[in-house]
C-alpha cells in the first residue's frame, strides 16, 4: 500500500531540512505559510512567509554550528488536511546539549503545508538551550 501524499509531504520536508535543501522545503510549501516555534526565546514566534521560515532554519543551522540533527521518528496523518511528524531533535550551543523528542503539526491545503505548528518536550529546556 503506498504512503498517504500528506505523510510523504512532510517526510520529504524532513528529508530536505537534514540536508539543508531550502529549494526543496520552499516546494513544499505554501507562499504564505507560518511556521510557529514554542517557547520564550529569540528563535520562538511565528514565521510567517517562506523566506522568514527558510530565515529562521538557517538561524538554527547558525546557532548550532551546524550541529542540529532531526530524525523523523513516525508520520501521523488524519486524511483531512493534517499531519504530525513525530522526530527526535540533537543540537549543541555554546556548551549546552539539547537532546529531546518533538513533533510538527502540520496543516496542508493541496500539496503544500500551510501551517507548521512546532511541540516539543520540555519548553523551559528549550528556552535555556535557545537563550
Amino acid at each position: 500500500m503506498a504512503e498517504h501524499p500528506h505523510a510523504e509531504l512532510v517526510r520529504k520536508g524532513y528529508e530536505a531540512f537534514q540536508r539543508g535543501d531550502m529549494d526543496t522545503l520552499r516546494t513544499l510549501m505554501s507562499g504564505d505559510a507560518t511556521h510557529h516555534v514554542p517557547g520564550n526565546h529569540p528563535l520562538s514566534g511565528d514565521f510567517k512567509g517562506q523566506d522568514s521560515i527558510i530565515d529562521l532554519y538557517r538561524r538554527l543551522n547558525e546557532e548550532t554550528n551546524g550541529t542540529l540533527r532531526v530524525e523523523l521518528r513516525q508520520v501521523l496523518v488524519d486524511g483531512r488536511g493534517h499531519a504530525v511528524g513525530i522526530h527526535h531533535l540533537t543540537a549543541e550551543r555554546g556548551g549546552k546539549q539539547l537532546d529531546e523528542n518533538g513533533a510538527i503539526v502540520f496543516r496542508i491545503v493541496g500539496d503544500k503545508a500551510t501551517d507548521l505548528d512546532e511541540c516539543i518536550e520540555d519548553i523551559e529546556r528549550a528556552n535555556a538551550f535557545w537563550s
